[in-house]
């Protein structure tokens, strides 16, 4: 597939960033300015959101898929092995590179993956809905109430969010090609594996998220970590707290070597 779209800023070791579902690269802008100064930073949009286009009609758009095609962008521009961070779905996909000799190190932000059994299928109610308003959504997001309506189920802090952002990130979830396939994929399964990882692996979690929950049990040598006052896409919510846990997640690479 062609390559996926990416942002890239910085210097330093490489520093993949993987957005959560229904968003795009546009949610890491809090925490770029943050992290610039220590890595190489290249926020990607996942195949078949933002810019990026969608996985072939044959290839299941599984988190291991996912990841793959952020192999191929990184390969593609040189970089053979990276430390990765991802929210949600782009921490399950994350770990999954983690299997893999690309990662060095992994933090996941409010990693999908962990529900005790698969999810099943669930109508795109609310994405619907944002759609018919695409057409009045620019001048909607000028106004604060709409953006906290809007975005209070992702986030504990929306008037965080400035209104460009805030349409941009609406906007991608609205039009996302992936996201159904996406989807359906990420609610059908689990994330297992952990055997298989070798590299240091960092899960943060929010106190606020109304999506996703700790996992009871997570193996001797992953570091777990709380996010404050934040919710399930947390970069608005504390860019100081995320980009904290990401830049110590990394550094736990150093000192295991």
């Amino acid at each position: 597939m062609d390559a996926l779209a990416y942002d890239r800023t910085g210097s330093g070791a490489p520093l993949a960033l993987i957005h959560p579902l229904g968003a795009h690269r546009g949610v890491w802008k809090p925490v770029l300015g943050l992290l610039a100064d220590h890595f190489d930073v290249i926020a990607l949009d996942m195949p078949g959101f933002g810019g990026s286009p969608p996985l072939a009609e044959n290839v299941p758009a599984t988190a291991a898929n996912i990841a793959g095609a952020v192999r191929e962008t990184l390969r593609s521009i040189d970089i053979e092995q990276t430390h990765v961070a991802g929210i949600s779905l782009g921490g399950w996909a994350g770990l999954e590179l983690a299997k893999t000799d690309a990662a060095l190190s992994v933090t996941t932000l409010c990693a999908a993956g962990f529900w005790r059994q698969a999810l099943g299928p669930r109508p795109e109610v609310a994405r619907t809905t944002v759609r018919r308003l695409l057409p009045v959504l620019r001048p909607l997001m000028q106004v604060g109430s709409a953006r906290r309506a809007l975005l209070m189920g992702i986030m504990a802090h929306p008037e965080n969010v400035p209104a460009d952002d805030a349409y941009a990130l609406v906007r991608a979830y609205a039009e996302a090609a992936g996201f159904t396939r996406a989807n359906r994929e990420m609610r059908s399964g689990l994330f297992t594996g952990f055997d298989e990882i070798d590299v240091p692996i960092t899960m943060a979690w929010a106190d606020r998220d109304r999506s996703v929950y700790p996992p009871e049990n997570v193996p001797a040598g992953v570091d777990v970590r709380r996010l404050t006052d934040c919710g399930h896409v947390p970069t608005w919510d504390s860019p100081k707290q995320v980009a904290g846990v990401i830049r110590e997640g990394a550094g736990r690479a150093l000192t295991a070597h």
